[in-house]
């Protein structure tokens, strides 16, 4: 996939890309570049398609060889304690094939019921699995 039916000059587009890159807003890239700040909006949601749908290609691959399986919690501190730690957090599982790609997803637990069908879809029955 890529970006098509564009009408801004290829300059635009890659000073867009590299203020894309560097996390500047649509409206202050726009302003930057004396262009309507709904051309900078628009080419950004291109670019966001174009980042989705490679992911999404990659989403599809099954690991093989060494892969390393764990989960982590994100979230703030919360003052005080309120019995487990994790509490209130968002569970993100993981899957690493060494030296190579990362897979994540945010899982609603993390019981074995829930991370098995993620295990067994995305890793292949011979491989080496480190938890």
């Amino acid at each position: 996939m890529k970006i098509t039916r564009c009408k801004l000059s290829r300059k635009t587009q890659l000073r867009l890309l590299e203020f894309f890159i560097a996390e500047v807003t649509a409206r202050t890239a726009a302003d930057l570049l004396n262009i309507q700040h709904n051309s900078a909006v628009l080419f950004y949601h291109k670019i966001r398609l174009v980042i989705e749908y490679h992911l999404a290609l990659e989403a599809n691959t099954v690991f093989d060889g060494e892969v390393e399986l764990d989960e982590s919690y994100f979230g703030g501190i919360r003052k005080g304690k309120r019995g487990r730690g994790a509490a209130g957090k968002t569970a993100v599982f993981g899957l690493l094939k060494r030296n190579d790609k990362v897979y994540t997803v945010v899982v609603k637990d993390t019981k074995t019921n829930t991370l098995m069908p993620i295990i067994t879809s995305k890793i292949k029955p011979d491989s080496i699995v480190y938890t």
